[in-house]
């Protein structure tokens, strides 16, 4: 199979919003209002594949609020960051629950360490995170699996949807081992072996490797699907919480994903100063 990475008329005008390019743009004193997102259109019934299950098949984009600056509601405005809402439903009032050690590391990555972001450094984005790029994503089905292709990083998701188990726990990577089943019309992705690498957003809630993430992915119609995950780790957290959004489906019979080019060497980082949390100069 083959997947065609180029880009069409739609494509850069929908989302040039990138992680390395924020601090940029608030250095001119800007702020980022909700990244592009796919405008509602009403589908008609669920399509499905011959063996019944939901064909999820296509390109899609992200509805999450603000999540991708900010997952946390953010009624105060942040360098880069306006204000706005996050991603996360439960627990109420949008926080993360940490532990107050994990919160004070927090505090500390967004004011001294925002050149560590990770997508900053063309890392991966990991689980969840991954749900609410800023870029589309191509939804494949071939037999016994769900693999999700995505233009950020042309990083991608290979799940089996056998009922095997996971991988070796001593197995850590950028986007983790992810199995999934279906209960009824929703797919459940169960996703470990994360390296801990990554962060939810662009100011520095951040992740560790005993993150534990389970995704329910129910399409509502031809052109929208709901997303949940419940994100658990005991290590920095004092209890599980639970983001959700939705994705709607590219319409647009001519698009494409736009051939992401994130390159090694990248030496923006020189544009990450102390107003928004920076320190490092680029070598």
């Amino acid at each position: 199979m083959i997947l065609n990475f180029r880009s069409s008329k739609l494509a850069l005008g929908s989302a040039l919003l990138s992680a390395s390019c924020w601090i940029a743009h608030a250095q001119a004193g800007n702020t980022f209002g909700p990244y592009w997102q796919p405008p509602v259109v009403k589908g008609g019934p669920v399509p499905r594949l011959p063996d019944g299950k939901p064909n999820l098949e296509g390109y899609w984009a992200a509805r999450f609020n603000q999540a991708i600056f900010d997952i946390e509601d953010h009624p105060v405005a942040r360098p880069g960051v306006a204000p706005g809402k996050g991603a996360i439903v439960d627990p109420p009032g949008g926080k993360i629950p940490y532990k107050p050690e994990a919160a004070a590391k927090a505090k500390d990555l967004r004011e001294h360490h925002i050149y560590e972001e990770p997508e900053a450094h063309c890392y991966m984005s990991g689980v969840p995170h991954t749900a609410y790029q800023q870029f589309g994503f191509q939804i494949l089905q071939p037999a016994g699996y769900v693999v999700i292709a995505y233009e950020y990083a042309h990083s991608f998701r290979s799940i089996p949807t056998d009922g095997r188990p996971h991988i070796s726990p001593s197995i850590k990577l950028f986007m983790g081992d992810s199995v999934g089943h279906w209960e009824g019309d929703t797919l459940v992705v169960d996703t470990t072996n994360q390296n801990g690498r990554t962060w939810f957003d662009m100011v520095g809630n951040f992740t560790t490797e005993n993150i534990h993430v389970v995704e329910r992915i129910t399409p509502v119609d031809a052109n929208t699907i709901n997303y949940e995950a419940t994100i658990e780790d005991p290590t920095i957290y004092t209890q599980p919480w639970k983001i959700a959004g939705t994705w709607g489906r590219r319409i647009d019979p001519e698009y494409e994903q736009f051939e992401f080019g994130c390159i090694e060497g990248n030496t923006d980082l020189e544009h990450y100063t102390e107003q928004v949390g920076g320190t490092a100069k680029a070598k």
